[in-house]
């Protein structure tokens, strides 16, 4: 997790710096719709399995993802978000509206 020393001032930045990359925010897009294992994110997310967990790890560790491991064989390892990553669900959903607008713009003009 994010030391207060590594906050940036301006919250917009400060976002930016947890999901600011394409990866992050189709992770926490899929995860929206409820709990995810490993291969369905790999699929649906279209990133490299290396990929995927190096932001899967980041945003497990600045409390945004849960990761859940079962004693099973093979083992089972399903992610979720926490209540603090489902409180992103407004900030997507206006970026997918703006990303409608947008669309709209461009095959209109």
């Amino acid at each position: 997790m994010l030391n207060k020393d590594d906050l940036p001032p301006c919250p917009v930045a400060l976002l930016l710096k947890l999901i600011g990359n394409k990866w992050k925010i189709l992770i926490i897009r899929d995860l929206l719709g409820g709990v995810k294992r490993f291969k369905e994110l790999l699929r649906s997310v279209g990133c490299s399995q290396k990929v995927l967990t190096e932001n899967l790890r980041e945003l497990e560790d600045n409390g945004l993802v849960n990761r859940t491991v079962y004693a099973e064989v093979p083992p089972r390892v399903e992610y979720s978000l926490t209540d603090t990553g489902k409180t992103l669900n407004p900030v997507l959903s206006s970026m997918a509206e703006w990303g409608e607008y947008y669309r709209n713009v461009v095959t209109n003009s």
